[in-house]
């Protein structure tokens, strides 16, 4: 075939065909590409009230004695989750860079062991890349005995350079219960 005659229509419809294929292509890429960026993103800029998954290992440098933030804990239950789930403290007033301990509760009043998973939101968002957690019940996940009742240590404090126009937020955790999923888990890795 010359260049100057028009091309039959099966060659347009296998052209077409090869373009559709790939945009698809392209586009599962792109969704499935978006949730670790968008995780990414979220670390980094504590968009969405993300707040880090991992322990802050310094200390603050300074306590900005002359200025208090408020902070308000909200605790809530998944799907799953009977027993009770609560903050010892609804709020506290920190100074920042003052490092701050709260106890979180939480209760299986089922029969047999539970495997939970905390986790974190701070609204406003912004504030979230301020709040510095040095231990945290939502780094791992917490195994609950069969009627017990587990005390979880939060220990934070507030980035220094909190911008002033922040001076309250919340922090919520809802808890989950992972058995099954951490169970599943455990199965496939003995099978394998």
């Amino acid at each position: 075939m010359s260049d100057n005659q028009p091309l039959s229509v099966e060659e347009r419809n296998k052209r077409t065909l090869k373009k559709l294929v790939i945009w698809a292509v392209a586009m599962f890429g792109f969704a499935f590409l978006m949730v670790p960026f968008y995780n990414v993103i979220c670390d980094i800029t504590g968009l969405n009230g993300k707040t880090s998954s991992t322990a802050a290992t310094q200390a603050p440098e300074k306590v900005v004695a002359d200025r208090t933030v408020t902070v308000e804990f909200i605790t809530q239950r998944g799907d799953g989750i009977s027993g009770e789930f609560t903050s010892e403290t609804k709020r506290v007033k920190v100074h920042p860079g003052e490092i701050t301990l709260v106890h979180f509760y939480a209760t299986n009043p089922t029969g047999s062991d539970m495997v939970t998973q905390s986790i974190p939101s701070v609204t406003p968002g912004e504030a979230a890349r301020y709040l510095h957690k040095t231990q945290c019940f939502c780094f791992d996940q917490q195994t609950l005995a069969a009627g017990e009742r587990k005390d979880m240590p939060m220990i934070f404090y507030l980035d220094p350079e909190i911008p002033r126009h922040i001076n309250q937020f919340t922090l919520s955790y809802t808890i989950f219960d992972v058995t099954e999923r951490v169970a599943g888990k455990n199965n496939s890795v003995a099978v394998n």
